[in-house]
């Protein structure tokens, strides 16, 4: 379970100013697809998703509105104009951070980004000025020359480094307005180093591999995924029946926040546990307003774009309504067209079925109307 904890307050920088030629993708590649995002739309939500502010995305020269396409929607982030080299967009950026206590500075071309990594990265700099995420190596290394072994190198001594990498903010500033380099820095801890600086490692994570070659932009999801959901909601005089978003003739109807429709309930919880991606609770709270009688029909269409969000479709879905009463028969194939519209899917793709629990607990003593689904999403 991932952990929630509010983090320490901090600024981050997304370097996204390179040109990403070898990925071979039709345009620079941090604006390219991944997993149904913009490659640097994946960091810049996650890191504004952990607290980061300001945030300061460095950009080529004349991608301002490829940059402002990627990130359409989002709040909370600024554009700067990066360099001809790494460092020089980094210290352009941290000049447009301003003032800050804390900064990440993380490169757009790993976008899975875990919030443990930034935790772990943040508790470090209580005690280090710099600190960065390292995995160990694994393989034997092999000193080339000319296409010869000509030596080893001893891999317990080495790590492999990623992003982001964390520092105290004016320690990393003075540093970068320093860097005499005349080649440009592999990253800031580097430049770091050069002034003089200790960085501290912490572990890193697999997941925030750095897509590289075009092959890193083919099949990287599962291709199926599956999830599912179940709903109860209480049958009470004085309320309209919706159910598969079509409103049925009944003397009574269900109780809830919003229309309590429990059939497209189900559906949404499924729709995000395919995802993973919470419940319906956690998107829609009853605790607020806004969500008072408000149309199932919202709820379902969400879900299915967040499913389109993380680079799946609806394969299909199977809802089983559990009740006494109304007769759902008559109605099934309304259910399922209303349904195949929410998720903009063919009817073939919807299964409505219906059971009863041959009078036996609250479903059959008909208090209340029950629905499970099942759906299953496909990797575009």
């Amino acid at each position: 379970m991932q952990d929630t904890s509010p983090l320490p307050s901090f600024a981050a920088i997304v370097v996204a100013a390179g040109q990403g030629l070898r990925a071979g993708q039709p345009l620079p590649k941090q604006f390219a697809p991944w997993r149904g995002k913009p490659v640097v739309r994946h960091s810049v939500e996650t890191l504004l998703a952990a607290g980061a502010s300001p945030l300061v995305v460095a950009i080529p020269e004349n991608s301002e509105e490829a940059a402002q396409q990627a990130l359409a929607g989002l709040d909370g982030y600024d554009l700067v104009i990066g360099g001809t080299t790494r460092q020089q967009s980094v210290a352009r950026a941290l000049e447009a951070v301003g003032m800050a206590e804390r900064v990440l500075i993380h490169d757009a071309a790993r976008p899975d980004l875990p919030r443990e990594v930034i935790a772990r990265l943040l508790a470090a700099l209580s005690d280090h000025s710099g600190a960065i995420p390292v995995l160990p190596v694994v393989d034997s290394l092999s000193i080339d020359t000319d296409g010869v072994m000509t030596g080893s190198a001893e891999r317990e001594s080495l790590r492999r480094v990623q992003t982001p990498q964390a520092f105290r903010f004016d320690d990393i500033f003075a540093a970068h307005a320093a860097w005499q380099g005349d080649a440009d820095a592999g990253d800031d801890a580097q430049v770091l180093r050069a002034a003089g600086g200790a960085v501290v490692h912490v572990p890193g994570d697999e997941r925030l591999a750095k897509l590289t070659y075009a092959e890193d932009f083919m099949t990287e999801l599962p291709a199926v995924r599956t999830g599912t959901g179940f709903d109860v909601h209480r049958l009470t005089e004085g309320e309209e029946l919706w159910l598969g978003g079509v409103r049925i003739e009944h003397d009574r109807g269900l109780a809830g926040h919003s229309d309590a429709d429990v059939a497209l309930h189900a559906i949404v919880d499924a729709l995000l546990g395919s995802i993973a991606d919470g419940d319906i609770g956690s998107h829609f709270p009853p605790s607020e307003p806004q969500w008072k009688g408000a149309s199932s029909d919202r709820f379902v269409r969400h879900a299915a774009s967040l499913v389109r969000d993380a680079g799946y479709r609806v394969g299909n879905i199977d809802l089983t309504i559990i009740c006494e009463a109304p007769k759902i028969g008559p109605h099934r194939d309304a259910m399922r067209k209303r349904i195949a519209e929410l998720l903009a899917v063919d009817i073939g793709a919807i299964s409505v079925k219906a059971t009863t629990t041959e009078r036996l607990g609250f479903t059959g003593r008909g208090e209340g109307i029950a629905a499970q689904a099942i759906a299953t999403v496909l990797s575009n």
